[in-house]
């Protein structure tokens, strides 16, 4: 009998091309373009649409550094294995611990968003408690396997993308160019906080590196997912940030919690409404998978690097995943959720994530020039883009993002002083 500790040499490769496209538009389309689009409007105006256009061409610097790395150093753990080979194992552990940081919170703010809508419809029941329970349930799905996850995400991708092309078609009957006037009140400024806090909304696209041993034909299979997931997204951002302004206008977008909900429902549809409260629903449901799926393969590649206690690299003998991960980051998901505060979480997360690509394209910089796909000048910008962006964050953001950055190198410290005694 084979012992229940023993540990399978690896990972199955069982994602193709579609389900590692799926994963990358799980992960970017959810809660930021349902929920971030009217904080985003309230900022930039009217002109959102380049606000989403700006954070879209930053996104694919740093997506393009991203694939080069995934093709050179085809890994578990994405920017965390990239950076521990490329860089040095602070920058690796500190990528991983950013990712995790961010993630945990960020999924507790997408189970509340998820909590929310659903309680628009069955207001009898407590959001805390949904919240909780949908939390838990992926928290399962993810436990059990893999190929279960793929597959359930594939199903919740299809359907929120014909939800939001639906939006943008019904939408365009009512739509009104009156509502672009003023274009941009916050003037240029505007537009680049816009981008700052839109920026959010598209960071999932590295999604599918962190789980590169996992990948069928890793070196053609994760550039071509990473470019048709960004590309496709920017798509849909840039169709429904217009129709949404066209339909409601900015200032009723910002004013409201669900705006994509209310911007349909200036069309007298009732029917388009629940549509649309659906379509936030299941995609917020599949950010969460994806965000689970993501923050559990870092911890087990962590811990498989030795940055963490090795319970964590154990991988299920019959579901194949790495259960202990999936465990106690569920764990403390759940209870993160009785504090996540989505405004806040916007924020810090965007910095967090930013920090993390910022990391990204320094280990591009650093690959060596045999293995370089794209000119120097593609992380160099990269890099720099995420500075810039940083710089049109809130000072909040700052102080909170600064505090877990700090936490993580104490953390790198005492682990470190704690294997070498």
């Amino acid at each position: 009998m084979q012992d229940p500790g023993a540990r399978p040499p690896a990972f199955k490769r069982e994602i193709g091309l579609f389900s590692a496209t799926a994963l990358g538009i799980g992960a970017i389309i959810g809660s930021g373009i349902f929920i971030v689009t009217g904080i985003v409007a309230g900022v930039a105006g009217p002109a959102m649409f380049l606000s989403v256009l700006i954070a879209g061409v930053i996104a694919l610097f740093s997506a393009m550094s991203v694939a080069e790395l995934g093709v050179y150093l085809p890994r578990e753990g994405g920017t965390y294995a990239f950076a521990r080979n490329l860089i040095s194992p602070f920058a690796g552990f500190i990528a991983g611990w950013i990712w995790i940081f961010s993630n945990i919170f960020v999924g507790a703010a997408v189970s509340l968003g998820f909590a929310y809508y659903f309680a628009s419809l069955f207001p009898a029941i407590p959001v805390k408690i949904i919240a909780v329970i949908i939390c838990l349930i992926f928290i399962i799905v993810n436990y059990l396997g893999l190929k279960e996850s793929v597959l359930f995400n594939n199903s919740l991708v299809i359907v929120k993308v014909l939800i939001l092309f639906f939006f943008v078609a019904f939408g365009l009957v009512f739509f009104r160019m009156g509502n672009f006037v003023p274009f941009a009140p916050g003037g240029t400024l505007g537009i680049l906080d816009g981008a700052a806090l839109i920026f959010f909304a598209y960071t999932g696209f590295a999604r599918i590196t962190i789980m590169a041993e996992e990948v069928k034909d890793p070196e053609k299979t994760i550039p071509r997912s990473i470019w048709l997931a960004l590309g496709i997204s920017t798509v849909i951002y840039l169709l429904v940030s217009f129709v949404a302004v066209g339909l409601s206008g900015s200032a009723a977008l910002a004013r409201s919690g669900s705006p994509l909900a209310d911007a349909i429902g200036t069309t007298g549809s009732s029917g388009a409404v629940l549509l649309v409260s659906a379509g936030a629903m299941i995609a917020t449901a599949s950010v969460l998978l994806t965000t689970i799926l993501g923050i559990s393969r870092i911890v087990f590649s962590m811990a498989r690097g030795h940055d963490l206690p090795a319970l964590f690299d154990r991988i299920h003998p019959r579901f194949g995943t790495p259960h202990y991960a999936i465990a106690v980051t569920g764990a403390c998901m759940i209870a993160a959720i009785l504090f996540a505060d989505l405004a806040l979480v916007v924020s810090v997360g965007t910095f967090a994530m930013l920090v993390y690509y910022l990391i990204a394209n320094i280990a591009a910089i650093k690959l060596p020039c045999e293995h370089c796909r794209y000119p120097a000048w593609i992380p160099v910008t990269g890099a720099l883009s995420c500075v810039c962006l940083v710089a049109f964050l809130s000072p909040t953001s700052w102080i909170i993002g600064g505090i877990g950055l700090l936490a993580g190198g104490v953390l790198f410290l005492f682990s470190r002083r704690q294997a070498s005694g």
